[in-house]
């Protein structure tokens, strides 16, 4: 099973700001811009969202953790893990979010909720912030 460690595979990851960049022409090279609306871009990243749940669906925990392995899945899981980070950039550009610091700050309120001596190995929500 992969560690919780930083994959080799982050560092290749590039730059959110390009690709929102490049899906922006994307769009307005085959005039999609009115169709970007928010709610369908939302629409669209959940159903991309479902097509990748579907291809770990029926496996075990074993078996979705070593999915890479077989490269037809692997080939599966990227490509619908790309539409679902390709709809997410284009959504957050559409709205005006930074994701990278959408991200930060969620992280940061989770590290505040979550005290890691109440939290360790507790599988359980906490409270909101006040």
């Amino acid at each position: 099973m992969p560690s919780s460690g930083a994959s080799p595979n982050l560092a290749g990851m590039g730059d959110l700001g390009k690709l929102a960049e490049r899906l922006r022409e994307f769009a307005a090279a085959r005039e999609w811009e009115h169709y970007h609306t928010p709610k369908n871009l939302v629409m669209a990243l959940a159903g991309e969202v479902g097509e990748l749940v579907a291809e770990f669906q029926w496996l075990t925990a074993e078996e979705a953790a070593s999915i890479m392995d077989d490269p037809q899945a692997g080939r599966r899981v990227r490509a619908e893990i790309g539409d679902v980070v390709a709809y997410l950039v284009r959504l957050a550009d559409v709205l005006g979010i930074d994701l990278l610091e959408a991200a930060e700050a969620k992280l940061a309120e989770s590290e505040r909720r979550y005290d890691p001596a109440r939290y360790r190995g507790v599988y359980r929500k906490a409270p909101p912030l006040e």
